[in-house]
This record gives C-alpha cells, sequence and structure tokens, in this order.
C-alpha cells in the first residue's frame, strides 16, 4: 500500500481494527445521521428501516430484506455511543477491503458523522452505474466520481482515505485516485458509519419487484494513524 507522500515522514500505527460482532466498538441498526436516530430516511429517498438483527450486519455481510410495508429492513452499523467510542481524527487513514453488491437498488457506503455533519465518504456506490464510485468531502465540499474496470458488481476493492488537514486523498486497489486539495481542517474527528441502505428510485433505480435481499461485504476495516518517528 502507498500512503499518500505529506505522511511520508510518518510511521503509521493502527489503532482500529474492525470486529464488527463485538457490542464494544458498533451499535447496531440506530444513528443519529438518520432523522431521529432512525429507522427511516425517506428525505434521503431511501428505504430503509434500520434493523439491529445480527444477521443484517455482525458477520461484516451487509444485509436488506425486503419487509411486508415495502421498506427494506437494513443493516448499519455505528461507532457512534459504543462503549469504546471510537473517533477518526484529523491525519488519520480508513482502509477496507470491500465486496461490492450485485442488486439494483443496493447503496453501500462507509463514512463518518458527527453532531449533524463532519462526513467525509471513503466510498458510495450504485450497481447501476458498474464501474463509478462516489468519493465526498461533506465538510468542506468536494468530491469525485471515479470510473476504473476494478469496480464492478460483484468486484473485490481496496479503498482507502487518508483525512488530511488540507487535502483529503482516496485510494483504490493501492493507487491515489483522488486529492481534493480542501482537507478537513485541524480539529476535525467523526465516528464511523458502515452501512447499506436502499434506493427509493429517484436518483438511482429501486430494487427489482422480484429481489428480496441485497448485500454487500467489508472483509476488513483499520484506521491507521501517524506518529511521529523516534529520535535517532
Amino acid at each position: 500500500m502507498t500512503f499518500p507522500s505529506s505522511q511520508g515522514a510518518a510511521v503509521w500505527q493502527v489503532v482500529f481494527t474492525a470486529d464488527f460482532a463485538s457490542e464494544h466498538q458498533w451499535v447496531a441498526g440506530r444513528s443519529w445521521a438518520y432523522p431521529n436516530g432512525g429507522p427511516t430516511n425517506p428525505g434521503d429517498n431511501k428505504l430503509d428501516h434500520l434493523t439491529d438483527a445480527p444477521d443484517h450486519s455482525r458477520t461484516g455481510t451487509f444485509r436488506a430484506t425486503r419487509r411486508a410495508d415495502g421498506l427494506w429492513d437494513t443493516g448499519l452499523l455505528t461507532t457512534e455511543g459504543s462503549a469504546d467510542g471510537f473517533e477518526v481524527r484529523t491525519g488519520d487513514r480508513l482502509e477496507a477491503r470491500v465486496r461490492l453488491p450485485v442488486g439494483l437498488g443496493a447503496w453501500p457506503a462507509i463514512w463518518t458523522w458527527r453532531d449533524g455533519d463532519n462526513e467525509v465518504d471513503l466510498f458510495e456506490y450504485h450497481p447501476d452505474n458498474p464501474d463509478l464510485l462516489e468519493l465526498t468531502n461533506h465538510v468542506r465540499q468536494a468530491g469525485e466520481y471515479v470510473r476504473d474496470e476494478a469496480v464492478r458488481p460483484g468486484g473485490l476493492v481496496d479503498l482507502g482515505v487518508t483525512f488530511g488537514r488540507r487535502d483529503v486523498v482516496w485510494t483504490l486497489n493501492g493507487a491515489a485516485v483522488f486529492s481534493d486539495g480542501r482537507g478537513v481542517g485541524r480539529a476535525w474527528h467523526a465516528h464511523l458509519i458502515v452501512n447499506l441502505s436502499v434506493c427509493a428510485g429517484r436518483y438511482h433505480p429501486p430494487p427489482d419487484a422480484s429481489a428480496t435481499e441485497l448485500s454487500y461485504t467489508v472483509e476488513s476495516l483499520v484506521v491507521r494513524r501517524p506518529q511521529e518517528r523516534p529520535s535517532a
């Protein structure tokens, strides 16, 4: 893995390794990124009905299953409100290995959130745009659509984002693909969210009428933090 050159003088230390089954690390099925903490968010054109059912998130496979009322039970995990309360902060690097979903309507994402804002998206993906990743810094309003032959429904990709003070840098399979030149500022910090939403149809197609389940898998997720090199 090639890290951004702005951190070339640092030693990277792993400060967080995701264990999705851990109730100390993660809270399931609720987030203040959703109105009133959930379970629904129709204003974002989502069919989500958040659930804390372990088989929808705790294995690292994030699932959505159709409900009788037209919504979908969807898996979401967040460090917000957890016993550990982990937050990423300026200078950190988030890395994840992700198996992208196949079915139309699937809307996977790994992102950050705190106090109604502080959102940076490691990625968003929609299978109707099969080779495209959406990379966004909502803190200082920057983003990019990245197309790559490695990005495809069912594809396995290594994703990374470094939350620099003046520059947020995204990588795909070890290569830098977007540098926003905006950054997140010196004092930024935020919780992690990993989830699978379901599109309601305004911006991307909803699921096929015959579909009953959607899923994607996060095989690994780590956060690295730069440490000063010891003096000689």
